[in-house]
């Protein structure tokens, strides 16, 4: 007996309830765990590995406290169950779900929550790199001491392997928040770059979630600061952003609740969404770079 080709239907993946997946960085400071009053404190659950819940202090929400990159990961499939491309000595696989259920117990215990808000990936990036640095990967078989660059490519692979196993868990949100850092290129030219050891995760994050949002402060029309989400790839400050939704403005309020409510919202038409015009040659002055002096994240 042979079984159907198993496509799923336009129809199908259309009606399938998906969370959505994005990661929000910002400077320090600029409120990023206080996005947490914007959410349904009842089905939302914090994964607090800052320690900073004072920026909350009040809020009635439910928190998990990982110490360790291994409770990390111990999370992650509790929450997106296993991947069944995986070898059983694997993280991540079958094996590895049916041991942490057997410690955590019924995994039906997070059906209540919709949102995972995990702050941030700044410290999670950190506890992956002081495993990786006790792994026999990051030793040399030569010399049999430290290999920083042998340490840094597991980090990178165990990050991705994080992040991508969080990503595909279909019926939840997760968001992620980091720091933002603010760096001169060899040009004198202001980038933009999350904080997080090694470069692997940070070169290909964007690729791996839905939403980039950035959190910065900038001047209203009288000059006086305020919050606000950079939500597009094309933005003049250069900072890092990505909409898959088509439904988001350049700028939006700093409400997580109300960004996911519109990214949701009713589908844009694909002619609003994409442009088929010709673009415009710069003028002679912008070739080279964006002009970026006029960011509004301090120097």
């Amino acid at each position: 007996m042979t079984g159907a080709l198993p496509i799923i239907t336009a129809d199908q993946r259309m009606a399938e309830q998906r969370g959505i997946k994005g990661v929000i960085f910002g400077p320090s400071g600029i409120g990023k765990t206080t996005l947490l009053w914007t959410l349904w404190a009842t089905t939302t659950l914090f994964f607090d590995l800052e320690a900073g819940d004072l920026a909350i202090e009040g809020l009635a929400i439910d928190v998990i406290r990982p110490r360790t990159w291994k409770e990390c990961r111990d999370f992650a499939v509790f929450i997106g169950g296993p991947n069944p491309a995986l070898r059983a000595d694997q993280p991540y696989s079958q094996a590895h779900c049916d041991e942490v259920r057997g410690r955590f117990g019924d995994p039906a215990a997070l059906d209540k929550y919709d949102t995972v808000f995990i702050d941030s990936i700044t410290v999670a990036g950190r506890l992956c790199f002081q495993w990786c640095k006790g792994q026999p990967e990051a030793m040399s078989e030569k010399t049999g001491k430290p290999d920083v660059r042998g340490a840094y490519g597991l980090h990178g692979r165990e990050m991705i392997a994080w992040l991508t196993h969080l990503q595909h868990t279909r019926g939840k949100n997760v968001w992620f928040v980091g720091i933002l850092d603010q760096k001169l290129d060899d040009f004198n030219r202001k980038v933009f770059s999350p904080q997080i050891d090694g470069s692997k995760t940070g070169l290909e994050l964007p690729g791996i979630v839905d939403q980039v949002i950035t959190m910065i402060d900038v001047p209203d029309a009288q000059g006086q600061p305020q919050r606000g989400f950079v939500c597009q790839t094309l933005n003049p400050w250069g900072y890092p952003a990505k909409d898959r939704s088509g439904r988001l403005a350049l700028l939006e309020p700093p409400h997580l609740g109300q960004l996911m409510e519109k990214i949701r919202g009713p589908l844009i038409p694909v002619e609003r969404r994409l442009t088929f015009a010709p673009p415009q040659l710069p003028a002679p002055s912008a070739v080279g770079g964006a002009d970026q002096s006029n960011s509004p994240i301090a120097d």
